[in-house]
C-alpha cells in the first residue's frame, strides 16, 4: 500500500479556525462523495496541527493522508473527471496550491494499541 501524505497551507485571509471547518465539513465530504473514492482510496485523513505550550508553531496548516493500493490506483483517482471536475476546483479555496508539500512512503505500523 501507498501513503500520498500532502502538507497544506491555508489561503491568505483564512483563520485557523475557518480553515479547519472548511477542510473537515466541506472538502472532506466532497472528496468521499465522488465514487472513485470508494473505488480507489483505501484510507483518507485529515489532521490539523494543535499549537502545544513550548512546542514549537506548526509551519504547515494540515496533513492529508491518502493510501492506495498502487500507482495506477493513484493515477486513476486523480485522473478521474469526477476529482477533476468537482474535487480539484474546490482545493484553491481553502489552501495555497502552489506550496504544497507531497511525501509518498510506505507505511509499516510499529506499534498500535488500538488493534489488541
Amino acid at each position: 500500500m501507498l501513503k500520498f501524505t500532502f502538507l497544506i497551507r491555508r489561503i491568505d485571509g483564512m483563520s485557523h479556525e475557518q480553515f479547519v471547518d472548511y477542510h473537515r465539513q466541506h472538502h472532506a465530504p466532497l472528496f468521499t462523495s465522488i465514487p472513485e473514492h470508494q473505488r480507489y482510496v483505501k484510507k483518507y485523513v485529515v489532521s490539523h496541527p494543535v499549537s502545544i505550550p513550548n512546542f514549537p508553531a506548526p509551519p504547515y496548516d494540515a496533513i492529508t493522508d491518502i493510501y492506495f493500493a498502487s500507482m495506477e490506483d493513484y493515477t486513476a483517482f486523480f485522473k478521474s473527471e469526477n476529482y477533476q471536475l468537482k474535487v480539484h476546483p474546490d482545493e484553491s479555496n481553502f489552501f495555497k496550491l502552489d506550496e504544497v508539500i507531497s511525501i509518498v512512503s510506505d507505511e509499516k505500523v510499529v506499534t498500535d494499541t488500538r488493534m489488541s
